[in-house]
């Protein structure tokens, strides 16, 4: 998803600072953009000291595992301190660094803010019905409260910022992990059947890729 964000940005001519600790990043899906001069990839943690030589108006806040799958080690259940400390104090110290700035914010947070909710499909105001406790509180939870961290930046430090919930997104660079999508061009392609899970009578929100980034984009110059 960052990356696409960053080809978007590039493509407009907009000079960008990918910053990423790689722990789920691929460096491949930024290769490309390497050489462009108005192009910069900085590797470092949103959970330490920030590059206090970076300077800009605009920050995406991205950062997170997020797939469920819990066979896939690059999951929130397989890095579940990582997944809350990226959310919590990461949201944090990004917040304040664009406070000091005067930058805009935009904090990627996600529909499992929900949890397992009883409205579908679900408002905004709506609230949620989240366990503090389950498997996929590591995720859910930290992004709540890096949603309470953003409000409360924008409540007390003027905070010019606003907040994303994204629910499936699919399209290029997405990896082999299990979701839906991949797993049904796979088998797709592979002449197999589609694999159904359950009664099949699930709902999902999907949103392709670049469709995604136009709108974050759109939000971020609201």
């Amino acid at each position: 998803m960052g990356s696409h964000l960053c080809d978007k940005l590039i493509e407009r001519e907009d000079q960008v600072i990918c910053i990423d600790n790689l722990l789920t990043g691929n460096i491949d899906n930024i290769t490309h953009l390497q050489a462009n001069p108005n192009f910069q990839f900085v590797e470092a943690d949103t959970i330490e000291k920030f590059p206090q030589d970076l300077d800009f108006d605009c920050l995406y806040h991205l950062a997170s595992p997020a797939s469920p799958n819990k066979n896939n080690p690059k999951s929130y259940q397989a890095l579940p301190f990582e997944t809350m400390q990226v959310n919590t104090l990461g949201t944090w110290n990004l917040c304040n660094e664009a406070a000091l700035r005067g930058a805009k914010f935009l904090f990627a947070s996600t529909s499992e803010t929900y949890g397992e909710p009883l409205e579908h499909p679900q408002k905004e105001q709506y609230r949620g019905n989240v366990s503090t406790t389950g498997p996929r509180s590591v995720y859910d939870e930290s992004k709540r409260f890096g949603e309470t961290v953003t409000a409360a930046f924008v409540r007390h430090n003027k905070l010019d910022a606003r907040i994303v919930r994204i629910f499936n997104t699919y399209g290029p660079r997405m990896a082999p992990d299990g979701r839906v999508v991949i797993e049904f061009v796979t088998a797709a392609l592979q002449n197999k059947p589609f694999p159904v899970f359950g009664d099949g009578k699930q709902t999902r929100s999907f949103c392709y890729v670049s469709d995604l980034v136009d709108g974050i984009i759109a939000v971020m110059e609201k």
